[in-house]
């Protein structure tokens, strides 16, 4: 049911449901929600007036209209909502759930200054789909309300409320019994002694019971005061005059922008310690005193210190004295008619209330300090944000100038294309045009002279040369049919300007990032080692506002080596496994984007598991091996010998582990060691090269490597019986033992490289893998030795 949650919280506060009514889109929202978000509209700007007007748009274009109203800056959340033509568009925010969310309209002007409204109505929009909803006069009480949403939720946190079960039984899980708060897990009794053994690294977690880690896990951050004017901001500082806290925006727009304002924490501290000191019991300044010694309350500033009463400015170094040592600042002369009252009240005050109002008047005269001094650094910042904005604007007109003259050498370019084409077609046309001329004269002139020879009337002479200017007509006529009266080029001009992708770039023109990163901040509440991993997590600082294409985490060998790089990506969190055990590392990260990398984080320092705590690997065992017992377990279901590995690899350090035997039947000869991880898993372990054994049965021991036996040990083993295996690969050598006597001499040596712990069994055998033991003695004996 846990997918089911989010159907059942509201789109605008993020909660469950409270009071759910049924919108005419189908959607749901609280009634209190709903309330929230109403918008008052003008009657003539509804959207039912609207339509009657004909001006009006379909429900689909009302959320066109409001999709294209919409507007983010890297999606910051803030938008703002045109429905409706004629009315300003309303800020809006995000809900928890990530849907955009209208606040309600801003209170109206007063009565007496505001004209008489017009009519209106309220109106709704749905925050998930858009959609505009007009409520008539029953308002929200003419939704529906949904009781069935009620009676689903009501279920569904009944269920929630339930035992909570363990997170790591495999089929059936058991009711917890415990919660790890390191670990963020709830435990039933076998699980927690299984997998959060008392002992280790696990040792100084801290188990509770299950009600008070579901408690744990959903405890709130306190919730930080806004401002009234600007609910969006955050209270940051306070003014004197009006005495009422503000932000930064009533400071830069509002009625307070010529206000005197002061640190917030700085005041708050300040008025916090007055309070408690005129309410001391035995300082007798109620009533008329009082309000005789209030006036006489010293003021600190950037500048002079003076007394608010009556009486004479103290000097800067007099300031600077008297606020270190309140004696000499209470003891300065003040003159003026209430003398005698401030007096007697001041020797009222024991000693402990002068040390906590000196304390107080340290305090604050350690804010005034930084205060001027970020002052200061803030007046400076002004300086070089005018410097860097005269230098940035003189080379933005130097780059838009370099633009306009690379578009202007361009239109040059193609005038000439178009000059060329120009000239081209002119003489085209001029050259037919001589030819056509010169062909109209020369068949004028023909034309001419068959008309005098028609008009002759000497019949001999006409017939001796008719056939000759018959055959100069028909073959001049033929000239005149060729295309000769078509004209060669055509008055359009064939050049088409592609000006799109430029257009196009030109809109697309804007600042990019020219700055590198800032150096990522490590989280170290969620970085943390588990047996030869390290989980690593980071951050951009919480004000950059640089983009960042991706990161470098880097880590160290475990001796203090060179660093290098074990992960470059977009994500914030990446886990490093394969490392060392019992060894400590060093890692760091960077950022980078298009314009560099940035420094590097902080190094942080970890150490991993002093001892590897591992099962057997199903993914690279022989499909015979059967597994149990959250795979420490394990036998076979054929009477060929057959290879499973341990799921950790080990290249440095000193290991031990043990494999108890659990049943052995028909004196079969399992074998016991280290391989690699590509050995043979259909064959005893150590019939090749890629594995170290040691195969023993029920009398006697060998020791195996590439088909070759090796040191017979008498003593074997029996149900019950437990083999110990022992890599020192500091001292590069595998050792065995049975039931904790060493059995034979140092079985292999000169090792090197990874090595996996291995079994080879057949259905005859069954053992249980036990991880994380200390070194056996007969070992750390000889190992104290010189």
């Amino acid at each position: 049911m846990e997918e089911m949650e989010e159907e059942l919280k509201c789109p605008v506060c993020g909660s469950f449901y409270r009071e759910p009514i049924i919108l005419p889109c189908s959607h749901n929202l609280c009634q209190a929600c709903a309330r929230n978000i109403l918008v008052q509209t003008p009657d003539s700007e509804s959207p039912q007036s609207r339509r009657a007007s004909g001006s009006a748009v379909s429900d689909y274009d009302y959320l066109d209209l409001d999709k294209m109203s919409l507007y983010s800056e890297a999606d910051s959340g803030y938008g703002s909502y045109g429905g409706f033509a004629s009315a300003p568009t309303t800020p809006c925010q995000k809900s928890p759930n990530g849907v955009r969310v209208f606040p309600p309209a801003a209170p109206p002007p007063p009565a007496a200054l505001a004209p008489p409204p017009p009519p209106r109505n309220a109106c709704l929009t749905c925050p998930q789909c858009h959609r505009s909803l007009v409520l008539d006069e029953r308002g929200l009480r003419g939704f529906p309300r949904n009781r069935l949403l009620e009676g689903v939720i009501d279920r569904y946190q009944q269920g929630r409320a339930a035992a909570l079960r363990c997170q790591l039984c495999e089929k059936a899980p058991k009711e917890a019994a415990v919660m790890c708060e390191q670990c963020d897990v709830f435990y039933c009794d076998p699980c927690r002694l299984r997998c959060h053994p008392p002992r280790g690294p696990l040792a100084k977690h801290r188990l509770v019971p299950p009600a008070q880690g579901r408690v744990s896990r959903r405890l709130s951050p306190r919730k930080i005061s806004t401002c009234t004017d600007h609910e969006l901001e955050n209270h940051s500082m306070y003014c004197v005059q009006c005495k009422s806290p503000v932000c930064y925006q009533c400071l830069e727009e509002g009625k307070h922008s010529s206000h005197e304002v002061k640190a917030l924490g700085a005041m708050w501290k300040l008025h916090k310690n007055w309070v408690q000191l005129w309410e001391q019991p035995d300082l007798e300044l109620a009533g008329k005193a009082q309000q005789e010694a209030a006036p006489q309350i010293l003021l600190l500033s950037t500048g002079p210190v003076y007394w608010s009463g009556p009486g004479s400015a103290l000097d800067q170094n007099e300031a600077a004295a008297g606020v270190k040592l309140l004696g000499f600042v209470l003891a300065a002369p003040v003159h003026g008619a209430q003398q005698g009252g401030e007096q007697r009240a001041l020797n009222k005050l024991s000693p402990a209330q002068l040390s906590q109002l000196s304390q107080a008047l340290n305090g604050l005269s350690d804010r005034a300090k930084e205060a001027k001094e970020f002052l200061v650094q803030l007046r400076n910042m002004v300086q070089q944000i005018q410097e860097n904005s005269v230098e940035f604007e003189a080379c933005l007109v130097a780059q838009c100038d370099a633009l306009i003259d690379a578009l202007n050498r361009r239109k040059a370019q193609l005038l000439s294309r178009v000059n060329k084409e120009h000239e081209h077609k002119l003489k085209v046309v001029r050259d037919q045009i001589s030819h056509c001329t010169v062909k109209l004269r020369q068949t004028t002139g023909l034309m001419e002279y068959c008309l005098e020879v028609i008009k002759e009337n000497d019949p001999s002479g006409f017939l001796q040369i008719s056939d000759a200017l018959i055959r100069r007509v028909h073959m001049t006529e033929d000239q005149w049919g060729k295309g000769t009266l078509t004209p060669r080029m055509t008055t359009d001009f064939d050049l088409n300007l592609d000006n799109a992708p430029l257009l196009q770039s030109i809109h697309q023109l804007d600042f990019v990032q020219m700055k590198v990163p800032a150096p990522p901040i490590l989280q170290l509440e969620e970085c943390c080692t588990h047996n030869n991993s390290a989980t690593l997590s980071w951050k951009q600082p919480p004000l950059s506002t640089v983009q960042v294409e991706g990161y470098i985490l880097e880590l160290d060998d475990g001796n203090g080596g060179q660093f290098r790089e074990v992960y470059v990506g977009k994500e914030t969190m990446c886990t490093v496994d394969g490392l060392h055990f019992n060894s400590t590392y060093s890692a760091r990260v960077k950022a980078f984007n298009k314009s560099g990398v940035s420094p590097y984080s902080k190094t942080l320092v970890l150490q991993t598991s002093e001892v590897a705590w591992f099962s057997f690997d199903p993914s690279s065992a022989h499909a015979d091996i059967i597994f149990s017992n959250d795979n420490l377990t394990v036998t076979c279901n054929s009477y060929d010998d057959r290879v499973v590995l341990g799921k950790t690899g080990f290249s440095k350090g000193l290991h031990y582990w043990e494999l108890s035997i659990d049943r052995y039947d028909n004196h079969p000869d399992p074998a016991f060691g280290v391989a690699r991880i590509d050995v043979l898993k259909d064959a005893m372990l150590g019939k090749d090269d890629k594995a170290w054994a040691m195969y023993v049965d029920n009398n006697r021991s060998w020791f195996m490597h590439n088909n070759s036996h090796t040191n017979r040990t008498e003593g074997g083993i029996t149900k019950g019986a437990t083999v110990g295996v022992l890599l020192d690969l500091t001292r590069r050598t595998l050792t065995f033992s049975i039931n904790e006597d060493q059995q034979g001499p140092v079985a292999f040596e000169n090792l090197e490289g990874l090595f996996f712990p291995a079994v080879s069994l057949n259905r005859n055998v069954q053992v249980t893998l036990h991880t994380g033991l200390p070194v056996p003695e007969f070992y750390a004996s000889r190992s104290a030795m010189p």
